[in-house]
């Protein structure tokens, strides 16, 4: 069964990378510039997990993270945030955001399926 994962990142370097390290069968990839592109990609999708970085314009992650916990249809879709922070009050926020990991760039691709395949399950 092919998983669906969002990514959004307003980098095109990263979203072409995060595209690149789950091509295959296992994963379809779609992608959002942004937050409010984000919301707006998840009104039209069914996400089996979504990755975000924090740092973007126009809506950051973090409110990113709570538009999607506010829909009923994505309240438990799990969040991997994706970001080179490594504060542990921005980690702290993401979670009570409602994210469900941090991974900080620069990532490996098989730790990052790795990730993706234990919120999933």
């Amino acid at each position: 069964m092919t998983m669906c994962i969002l990514t959004v990142d307003d980098s095109r370097t990263m979203r072409d990378m995060l595209r690149l390290a789950l091509a295959g069968d296992e994963f379809e990839v779609v992608q959002a510039v942004d937050g409010l592109d984000g919301l707006d990609v998840l009104g039209r999708n069914e996400p089996d997990v979504i990755i975000t970085d924090i740092n973007m314009p126009n809506l950051d992650g973090f409110g990113f993270i709570e538009g999607v916990r506010r829909t009923e249809r994505h309240r438990s879709t799990p969040i991997l945030v994706l970001t080179t922070e490594s504060d542990s009050a921005k980690k702290q926020r993401a979670r009570d955001s409602g994210a469900t990991g941090w991974i900080v760039k620069p990532f490996d691709p098989v730790k990052l399926i790795d990730a993706i395949r234990r919120v999933a399950a």
